[in-house]
């Protein structure tokens, strides 16, 4: 599981048909030191996440089960949470928001 910013959206016009249906989000890792990652991910997003919104992600079966079409699906990542707030054990706070200026 990851803590990710929802960066940005995938239009595809010829997809596998178990796609079909799913709005596909690109997202970047949430990293503690405040650097972007330089790795992004695609994610289907059976929730409703928007632009800009920290979401928590999960991989494999878990997000099959959340997409909810089983094992017949060509996705491995998805969206299963849009996070209100978040308490790091050194006492910072992240919203559930991020400027795109901190990357």
């Amino acid at each position: 599981m990851h803590v990710a910013t929802v960066i940005g959206s995938v239009w595809a016009t010829k997809k596998d048909a178990s796609l079909d249906g799913l709005r596909l989000l690109v997202v970047r890792p949430y990293t503690t030191d405040g650097k972007p990652s330089a790795e992004t991910m695609i994610a289907a997003d059976p929730i409703g996440a928007g632009e800009g919104e920290r979401v928590l992600v999960v991989h494999g079966r878990a997000a099959r089960h959340a997409i909810g079409k089983g094992h017949d699906i060509g996705f491995q990542t998805a969206v299963v949470g849009i996070i209100d707030k978040m308490e790091l054990s050194d006492g910072r706070v992240v919203g559930p928001h991020v400027d795109f200026d901190e990357g």
